[in-house]
């Protein structure tokens, strides 16, 4: 499909299983490739991004297979990586290629790590400049400090910190941290600036911890990996529901009446998204939760509040709380968003031309976007998606405002959602 109309629609009510999350998908599989013995996962999200690092992890001999259950694999780990030359293609998956590089810088091979137009714009310099730190060999291909780039065999030496940058992205972070055990020996992560996003981070040290390795941490500025850490599967682990792919539900149930509930995450989950729903509720929405749920349901006058939210921990549900201003009573303001700039498509540029198309009047700089939505809606606005799945989602709640959306290259959301439309037709309703 080059597009797709939804709406107009008038109600949102109904209950959806979530997907299992993309970031714990793609660390609960690295980490099972270098673990000792045989990992079962279940419920992995089936996703274009998950399947880049499938592909990957196979291409570097570790085999990977169904078990025969739904969205059930089962990981035999090596330890490392068996295969010491290999070209590798991530698409645009983050979640792959960062972690990969600096699992591979110190795999003792010769590999190429590339992606789609997009990847090649993506910084990864900062993840580099730490794994040279160490003695990595890693050279980039075309343009100074980003993907493309070439891994070759490099004597790896441990001395002082090593430094990383905090404030583009935290997964350069996340990828040391996951591959420094590799290396068996003490090692100090020291992070230079704030700390963006931390919450993924926290992700992560929980899953090491799961696989047997756990980081020694000073705040959020030093994290050490302790002497002869190495990793040991679970035998079994489960994916969560994707707290970010929940909170377009939740805000059609706070814009759309309600109750609209997600299963999959809540209460006990390890993402930092699933505090969506505490922000939601500062907008006005009424939110119920459970260990391994969530319920929305609109305010009791069916208008979400005006807001100025700094939103640093929640980075991707973020963008939902955009279109959610369009049904605000005033003037929102999104903040500390920085990191928008650097993902699928610099997304604050992105968000503010199409919620523009739909009348919204914006204001946006260096890590803000600032709404002021229209008295109504425009009827029939076409939304560009930019091969940015979240974008795809977010503009379907729009036509909750009883207008017609036509979202272009819907296909988009397989990234990380490939049955998004089917789950968000469910619970919507145009009567």
């Amino acid at each position: 499909m080059k597009f797709l109309d939804i709406g107009p629609l008038k109600s949102a009510q109904g209950s959806v299983r979530l997907p299992g999350s993309k970031s714990i998908s793609n660390r609960t599989l690295l980490l099972a490739a270098l673990s000792d013995g045989g990992t079962e996962i279940c419920d992995l999200l089936a996703s274009d991004d998950v399947e880049r690092m499938i592909d990957s992890l196979g291409r570097l001999g570790v085999a990977i297979s169904p078990t025969g259950a739904a969205n059930g694999y089962r990981v035999s780990g090596v330890g490392g990586f068996p295969v010491k030359d290999a070209d590798l293609f991530l698409g645009n998956a983050g979640t792959a290629i960062r972690p990969l590089t600096a699992a591979l810088s110190l795999a003792q091979g010769r590999y190429t790590l590339s992606g789609v137009p997009r990847m090649h714009e993506r910084p990864i310099g900062d993840l580099v400049d730490g794994l040279r730190q160490i003695g990595a060999d890693i050279r980039y291909m075309e343009k100074e400090g980003y993907p493309p780039i070439e891994i070759r065999p490099a004597a790896i030496r441990v001395g002082s910190d090593i430094k990383v940058r905090g404030d583009v992205s935290s997964q350069f972070l996340t990828a040391l941290l996951m591959a420094l055990p590799m290396l068996g020996v003490e090692t100090t992560i020291a992070v230079v600036g704030d700390l963006i996003s931390k919450p993924y981070v926290a992700m992560t040290l929980n899953l090491m911890r799961r696989f047997g390795v756990a980081v020694e941490c000073d705040g959020w500025s030093r994290f050490t990996i302790p002497a002869r850490a190495s990793y040991v599967s679970p035998g079994t682990i489960h994916v969560e529901g994707d707290a970010s792919s929940a909170s377009y539900f939740l805000a059609a149930g706070a814009i759309g009446g309600g109750p609209v509930r997600v299963d999959g995450v809540g209460r006990d989950s390890i993402q930092g998204d699933v505090r969506f729903a505490d922000e939601l509720a500062k907008l006005g929405a009424r939110i119920e939760m459970g260990p391994n749920w969530i319920e929305a349901r609109s305010s009791a006058n069916g208008r979400l509040k005006a807001f100025d939210l700094d939103l640093n921990h929640i980075p991707d549900a973020a963008m939902t709380l955009a279109v959610c201003a369009l049904f605000a009573d005033g003037r929102c303001r999104l903040g500390n968003i920085a990191s928008w700039r650097v993902k699928e498509t610099d997304r604050i540029a992105a968000m503010a031309t199409e919620l523009g198309r739909l009348g919204a009047a914006t204001e946006s700089g260096a890590d803000f976007l600032a709404i002021t939505p229209p008295l109504r809606l425009i009827d029939g606005a076409e939304i560009d998606t930019y091969e940015d799945h979240r974008i795809a989602m977010c503009f379907s709640l729009a036509a909750l405002g009883g207008v017609r959306v036509r979202i272009n290259d819907p296909k988009c959301v397989n990234k990380t959602f490939p049955e998004y439309f089917d789950r968000f037709a469910s619970v919507t309703h145009d009567g």
